[in-house]
């Protein structure tokens, strides 16, 4: 412990965490399913940390099925009570990395040992609305209530834990180079502006972080994938990098720290140009959108 008396520091973990939301509301199997589908996705791990122990929905759904199964013990490893007190309480905040939302129903699924896996002991389904904006990955949505929902679980689940938001951005998946992305700009807006509800709803959030600053290689999708705010050109040996729109709107976002003031923007002379998408990367290709909406002043710090 003697960092924290020379260097006040603190230590967190980062998360992912989507929102799962019941297909009928009015269903109690459904509403019991959304909350396995947070539980085996953030509580999995977050539980362990704010409260010594797995999730309870995890380890009586994973040991049925071991006993379905023919197993002496549960797949799912048990906690020593040293070890129960040693992790609770190890964590000073919670990052979460939230990108999309499913709405989730009760499937029941085998319980062979040969089938068994994370997704089949959760037993649901994941569905999404067809309605959804999906501009790039095959599993990303824009769902932006689902954003909120998730941090009022947090805070109701783990104490209202300070919580720095570390993820948050959408992709684009195209051959031609969008350095007008207004679709990201609308992202970002929108899941920025249920944050803040969250904020207002009491959730103890100290951050936000836009994902990413680069486009870059993204897991098995390797390069045809770009999340970044910069666009970066891998065929060229040096490669080059240009700004979306997207730049601007969050580097507003961040001066302002929260949503600037409609007046602010209609006097800005990049405002007053129009914004247009090109298969070609220029070098002068900056952003002239416009961000509608109301002023939100909030107590977030700003990371760049």
């Amino acid at each position: 412990m003697q960092w924290r008396g020379k260097q006040k520091g603190l230590v967190g973990i980062s998360l992912g965490g989507d929102w799962g939301e019941p297909v009928d509301i009015s269903n109690q199997k459904d509403i019991e399913a959304a909350e396995r589908y947070v539980q085996f996705y953030l509580g999995w791990f977050a539980t362990p940390i704010f409260h010594g122990d797995y999730p309870q929905v995890m380890k009586d759904f994973i040991g049925r099925k071991s006993v379905q199964q023919g197993l002496g013990t549960s797949r799912l490893p048990t906690f020593s009570p040293q070890e129960k007190s040693y992790i609770k309480g190890t964590c000073d905040f919670l990052g979460i990395g939230h990108y999309t939302t499913r709405y989730i129903t009760q499937k029941n699924n085998p319980s062979s040992r040969g089938s068994s896996s994370y997704f089949t002991d959760r037993d649901l389904a994941e569905l999404v609305d067809p309605r959804w904006p999906d501009p790039g990955s095959e599993w990303l949505y824009s769902v932006p209530w689902g954003f909120r929902r998730l941090l009022n679980f947090v805070k109701s689940q783990y104490g209202n834990p300070m919580i720095y938001v570390t993820e948050n951005g959408v992709s684009e998946k195209m051959a031609c180079t969008e350095l007008c992305d207004e679709w990201r700009i609308h992202y970002h807006k929108d899941y920025i502006n249920e944050m803040l509800k969250a904020i207002k709803d009491g959730v103890n959030v100290r951050g936000y972080t836009a994902w990413s600053l680069l486009d870059k290689f993204e897991w098995d999708e390797g390069y045809s994938e770009r999340f970044g705010l910069y666009y970066v050109d891998f065929r060229n040996k040096n490669k080059p990098r240009y700004p979306k729109a997207s730049v601007q709107f969050y580097k507003r976002v961040i001066s302002s720290n929260g949503f600037p003031n409609q007046r602010e923007l209609e006097g800005s002379p990049r405002n007053k140009q129009k914004c247009q998408s090109s298969c070609k990367v220029s070098e002068t290709a900056t952003d002239h959108s416009r961000v509608e909406g109301r002023l939100f002043i909030v107590p977030i710090h700003r990371f760049i």
